[in-house]
Protein backbone atom coordinates (compact mmCIF):
# COMPACT_ATOMS: atom_id res chain seq x y z
CA UNK A 1 0.00 0.00 0.00
CA UNK A 2 1.44 3.44 -1.02
CA UNK A 3 2.00 6.23 1.19
CA UNK A 4 -0.42 8.95 0.27
CA UNK A 5 1.16 12.54 0.01
CA UNK A 6 -0.74 15.37 2.12
CA UNK A 7 -1.64 17.30 -1.20
CA UNK A 8 -3.45 13.68 -1.45
CA UNK A 9 -4.77 13.62 1.89
CA UNK A 10 -6.12 17.80 1.54
CA UNK A 11 -7.77 16.51 -1.96
CA UNK A 12 -9.66 13.73 -0.58
CA UNK A 13 -11.28 15.48 2.85
CA UNK A 14 -11.70 18.75 0.31
CA UNK A 15 -14.13 16.24 -1.88
CA UNK A 16 -15.58 14.69 1.23
CA UNK A 17 -16.50 18.22 2.89
CA UNK A 18 -18.47 19.35 -0.15
CA UNK A 19 -20.24 15.79 -0.80
CA UNK A 20 -21.27 15.86 3.07
CA UNK A 21 -22.13 19.83 2.13
CA UNK A 22 -24.40 18.66 -0.65
CA UNK A 23 -25.99 15.81 0.71
CA UNK A 24 -26.77 18.25 3.84
CA UNK A 25 -27.74 21.10 1.91
CA UNK A 26 -29.98 19.14 -0.01
CA UNK A 27 -31.80 17.00 3.18
CA UNK A 28 -31.89 20.68 4.55
CA UNK A 29 -33.98 21.85 1.48
CA UNK A 30 -36.18 18.39 1.70
CA UNK A 31 -37.02 19.58 5.72
CA UNK A 32 -37.63 22.92 4.61
CA UNK A 33 -40.05 22.04 2.33
CA UNK A 34 -44.08 23.79 3.19
CA UNK A 35 -45.33 20.20 2.18
CA UNK A 36 -43.19 18.21 4.09
CA UNK A 37 -42.83 20.78 7.31
CA UNK A 38 -46.22 21.45 7.22
CA UNK A 39 -48.25 18.18 7.18
CA UNK A 40 -45.94 16.65 10.08
CA UNK A 41 -45.37 19.96 11.87
CA UNK A 42 -49.43 19.79 11.99
CA UNK A 43 -49.67 16.01 12.87
CA UNK A 44 -47.38 17.15 15.62
CA UNK A 45 -49.60 19.95 16.80
CA UNK A 46 -53.04 18.11 16.25
CA UNK A 47 -51.65 15.24 18.51
CA UNK A 48 -50.10 17.45 21.57
CA UNK A 49 -53.49 19.45 21.12
CA UNK A 50 -55.75 16.39 21.57
CA UNK A 51 -53.54 15.24 24.73
CA UNK A 52 -53.68 19.00 26.29
CA UNK A 53 -57.61 19.23 25.10
CA UNK A 54 -58.96 15.48 25.90
CA UNK A 55 -60.68 16.59 22.33
CA UNK A 56 -59.90 14.46 19.15
CA UNK A 57 -59.01 16.71 16.00
CA UNK A 58 -60.52 14.31 14.16
CA UNK A 59 -63.97 15.22 16.34
CA UNK A 60 -63.73 18.81 16.52
CA UNK A 61 -63.30 22.42 14.43
CA UNK A 62 -61.39 24.85 15.41
CA UNK A 63 -61.49 28.34 14.63
CA UNK A 64 -59.82 31.76 15.68
CA UNK A 65 -61.26 35.11 14.48
CA UNK A 66 -59.55 38.62 14.54
CA UNK A 67 -61.87 41.40 15.74
CA UNK A 68 -60.93 44.72 16.01
CA UNK A 69 -60.88 44.71 19.78
CA UNK A 70 -59.27 41.42 19.95
CA UNK A 71 -60.90 38.06 19.00
CA UNK A 72 -61.89 34.36 19.80
CA UNK A 73 -60.86 31.02 19.97
CA UNK A 74 -63.74 28.74 18.83
CA UNK A 75 -63.39 24.87 19.40
CA UNK A 76 -66.90 22.67 18.75
CA UNK A 77 -67.79 19.06 18.31
CA UNK A 78 -67.87 18.11 14.41
CA UNK A 79 -71.53 16.74 15.56
CA UNK A 80 -73.86 18.03 17.43
CA UNK A 81 -75.03 14.41 18.74
CA UNK A 82 -71.14 14.43 20.12
CA UNK A 83 -72.31 15.87 23.84
CA UNK A 84 -69.33 13.85 25.77
CA UNK A 85 -67.12 15.74 23.32
CA UNK A 86 -68.73 19.07 23.39
CA UNK A 87 -68.63 18.58 27.26
CA UNK A 88 -64.73 18.37 27.09
CA UNK A 89 -64.67 21.49 24.87
CA UNK A 90 -66.23 23.89 27.33
CA UNK A 91 -63.90 22.41 29.96
CA UNK A 92 -61.12 23.08 27.77
CA UNK A 93 -61.77 26.83 27.03
CA UNK A 94 -62.78 27.56 30.24
CA UNK A 95 -59.75 26.24 31.56
CA UNK A 96 -57.90 27.93 28.79
CA UNK A 97 -59.88 31.59 30.00
CA UNK A 98 -58.95 31.45 33.05
CA UNK A 99 -55.31 30.63 32.23
CA UNK A 100 -54.74 33.06 29.90
CA UNK A 101 -56.38 35.74 32.24
CA UNK A 102 -53.20 35.15 35.07
CA UNK A 103 -50.80 35.25 32.45
CA UNK A 104 -50.55 31.26 32.22
CA UNK A 105 -49.97 30.57 28.62
CA UNK A 106 -48.04 27.12 29.06
CA UNK A 107 -50.93 24.98 27.67
CA UNK A 108 -50.63 26.89 23.85
CA UNK A 109 -46.48 26.40 24.31
CA UNK A 110 -46.71 22.53 25.08
CA UNK A 111 -49.13 22.23 22.43
CA UNK A 112 -47.27 24.31 19.54
CA UNK A 113 -44.03 23.12 21.21
CA UNK A 114 -42.36 26.96 20.88
CA UNK A 115 -43.92 30.21 22.45
CA UNK A 116 -46.54 31.44 20.26
CA UNK A 117 -45.65 34.84 18.65
CA UNK A 118 -47.37 38.02 20.62
CA UNK A 119 -47.45 35.56 24.11
CA UNK A 120 -44.70 37.48 25.34
CA UNK A 121 -46.69 41.17 25.48
CA UNK A 122 -49.85 38.74 26.22
CA UNK A 123 -48.16 38.51 29.87
CA UNK A 124 -47.06 41.86 30.41
CA UNK A 125 -50.31 43.54 29.39
CA UNK A 126 -52.84 40.49 31.11
CA UNK A 127 -54.50 43.27 32.99
CA UNK A 128 -55.39 45.18 30.10
CA UNK A 129 -57.02 41.86 28.61
CA UNK A 130 -60.14 40.58 29.12
CA UNK A 131 -60.80 36.81 28.24
CA UNK A 132 -64.73 35.36 28.23
CA UNK A 133 -65.95 32.05 27.58
CA UNK A 134 -69.40 31.39 26.68
CA UNK A 135 -70.85 28.52 25.56
CA UNK A 136 -71.81 27.33 22.10
CA UNK A 137 -74.13 24.01 20.83
CA UNK A 138 -71.27 22.62 19.40
CA UNK A 139 -68.68 23.53 22.59
CA UNK A 140 -67.60 27.16 23.44
CA UNK A 141 -65.90 30.10 22.13
CA UNK A 142 -63.42 32.71 24.44
CA UNK A 143 -63.36 36.09 23.78
CA UNK A 144 -60.56 38.07 23.56
CA UNK A 145 -60.60 41.94 24.18
CA UNK A 146 -58.66 44.71 25.18
CA UNK A 147 -58.21 48.65 24.40
CA UNK A 148 -55.15 48.66 24.81
CA UNK A 149 -52.86 49.07 21.56
CA UNK A 150 -49.91 46.88 22.27
CA UNK A 151 -52.13 44.51 23.46
CA UNK A 152 -54.10 44.11 20.69
CA UNK A 153 -51.34 43.85 18.37
CA UNK A 154 -50.10 40.74 20.32
CA UNK A 155 -53.64 38.95 20.65
CA UNK A 156 -53.81 39.72 16.41
CA UNK A 157 -50.47 37.90 16.48
CA UNK A 158 -51.15 35.20 18.47
CA UNK A 159 -54.00 34.84 16.71
CA UNK A 160 -52.52 34.28 13.49
CA UNK A 161 -50.12 31.90 14.82
CA UNK A 162 -53.21 29.73 15.61
CA UNK A 163 -54.78 29.76 11.92
CA UNK A 164 -51.03 28.95 10.59
CA UNK A 165 -50.27 26.28 13.34
CA UNK A 166 -53.44 24.77 13.13
CA UNK A 167 -53.88 25.10 9.31
CA UNK A 168 -57.94 26.40 10.19
CA UNK A 169 -57.82 28.37 6.60
CA UNK A 170 -59.83 31.55 8.70
CA UNK A 171 -58.85 34.99 7.30
CA UNK A 172 -56.37 36.40 9.19
CA UNK A 173 -56.96 40.39 9.03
Amino acid sequence: MEHLRSSDVKRVLAGAAVLFVATTARGQEHADCPMHHGSERRAGVDHRHDQASGVAHENAIHHFELAPDGGSIRLEAKDAGQVETRDRIRQHLQVVARAFAAGDFALPMQIHDQVPPGVEVMKEKKATIAYAFSPTDKGGVVRISTKDKDALLAVHAFLRFQIEDHGTGDPSE
